[in-house]
């Protein structure tokens, strides 16, 4: 099967990969359990010494790892970079944080000695998105790598040349042979790996659907998932805020990335005594965006990843203004070539709407009415997703009132919800379950093993 690399901004085919034969994934699945046995009897100190020089490799060339991701994906190149310095940050985090967050805990009973030990679990698959190609595909791989289980990587198939990419940084950094592997293979061959006693955890950041598909397969051959899915995230806007400092992590929330992130604030929930003022405020920042080449130093949104993506935001806006709902600004797309598409915000959003209840993976936001903060968390919760949330008050006594009543795995407030690798990352209901990042993310790849001598 031909892997094909396209530029999103120009639909120029950049390059064709041919995947890997069945005989290939098999040596390569071979090798991770080689290279498990000799890397988990690894101290840290040694892991870490590895992990350091990957973030030096992603450092001292970001410049380059940041093109794959400007040609593939159409992220802006200022973007890319900076997405390559959050890949390093986490590297450095991970490197020498690990031991301590995976170290031996005593426990106390009558025993001569008695304690819980986290020992690697061997291979782990990672099923990669395209948004975000390199720091998505990292997130879940640095601390399994460091916890001492080996990985093997399978990227979205439209960014072929940042998988290979990502081998590249590996090589580079001089990890043993099948420490971590690259596999250019079809969604359809990743049963097969799943089915395979080498691997023993999978990994999933995308779609529903792609996590359904995944967890489906793993469950048959009682195999460990850890889903990172999609997200519909709340943005609560009280009376109280500071409209300028909503507005401004409206902006950097939703836009980001031309609005391709699961954690972005898709559904702007603002209270009716500062509506108008939030709307207008809003058009003004969402005009003022630049559109075009990514690779151009003042452009802020480039275009969307694929042409599929392209055709399901305008059918979904399509409905929406079918069924009443009012575009302030955007709506359409640009140009003759590439996968451009205006900032666009909706409003008169109501439930029956494809935009209320789905997740729009572009630059476009839902402004959502409501009388008071109860029936912000009433419309908050209205969903099947459940990433992250935010809440925008001068009223933090509120705010912490508000906190146990949002379902979502992460709430900021007068923040946009960010990943942070001290922070354990991850949703409920529909966007998944398992952590990563933090404590509890690198033990979801260990063995949690209790020990008691007598």
């Amino acid at each position: 099967m031909a892997i094909i690399s396209q530029n999103p901004a120009t639909e120029e085919i950049l390059k064709t990969f041919t995947s890997l034969t069945s005989d290939e994934v098999d040596q390569k699945i071979a090798l991770s359990k080689s290279a498990f046995m000799s890397w988990k009897k690894l101290g840290f100190a040694e892991r870490s010494k590895y992990m350091i020089k990957l973030c030096d490799t992603l450092h001292a060339k970001k410049d380059i790892w940041a093109k794959f991701a400007s040609l593939e994906m159409g992220t802006p190149f200022v973007q890319a970079k900076t997405e390559i310095e959050k890949c390093a940050f986490m590297a450095g985090i991970f490197a020498y944080r690990s031991e301590e967050m995976l170290v031996s805990q005593k426990v106390d009973i009558k025993a001569i000695d008695s304690y819980i030990s986290f020992e690697p679990l061997g291979t782990l698959l990672h099923v990669a998105p395209w948004n975000y190609p390199f720091y998505l595909a990292l997130r879940p791989v640095i601390p399994a790598i460091m916890a001492g289980n080996t990985v093997l990587l399978k990227h979205a198939s439209n960014v072929p040349q940042v998988a290979l990419a990502i081998q590249d940084i590996f090589d580079e950094a001089g990890f043993p042979d099948g420490v971590f592997q690259t596999l250019l293979i079809s969604a359809s061959e990743v049963e097969k790996i799943i089915q395979s006693p080498v691997v023993s955890v999978i990994t999933v950041i995308g779609s529903e659907k792609a996590g359904s598909a995944v967890a489906s397969s793993a469950g048959k051959y009682l195999k460990k998932t850890i889903l990172e899915l999609g997200g519909n995230d709340p943005m609560i806007v009280l009376a109280d805020a500071n409209i300028d400092d909503a507005i401004a992590g409206a902006v950097q929330s939703r836009l980001r990335n031309c609005g391709q992130s699961c954690n972005a604030s898709k559904r702007y929930v603002v209270d009716k005594a500062v509506i108008d003022d939030f709307v207008g405020k809003l058009k003004i920042a969402y005009e003022k965006q630049v559109i075009g080449d990514p690779f151009e130093s003042t452009t802020d949104i480039g275009p969307l990843a694929t042409k599929n993506s392209l055709e399901e935001i305008e059918a979904q806006i399509a409905d929406a203004i079918n069924l009443g709902a009012k575009i302030i600004t955007g709506g359409k797309r640009i140009g003759s070539a590439g996968y451009f598409f205006t900032p666009t915000i909706i409003t008169r959003v109501t439930k029956k709407m494809r935009v209320y209840n789905e997740e729009v993976f572009g630059p476009v936001a839902t402004v959502i009415e409501v009388d008071n903060f109860l029936e912000a968390i009433d419309v908050a919760n209205d969903s099947e997703f459940g990433l992250g949330a935010s809440i925008w008050t001068t009223n933090y006594e509120l705010a912490r009132s508000m906190i146990p009543q949002i379902e979502a795995g992460n709430v900021y407030v007068n923040s946009i919800v960010r990943g942070d690798p001290k922070l354990p990352f991850g949703g409920v209901k529909k966007s998944g379950y398992g952590r990563e990042f933090g404590e509890y993310g690198i033990k979801e790849f260990v063995n949690i093993k209790s020990v008691v001598i007598k």
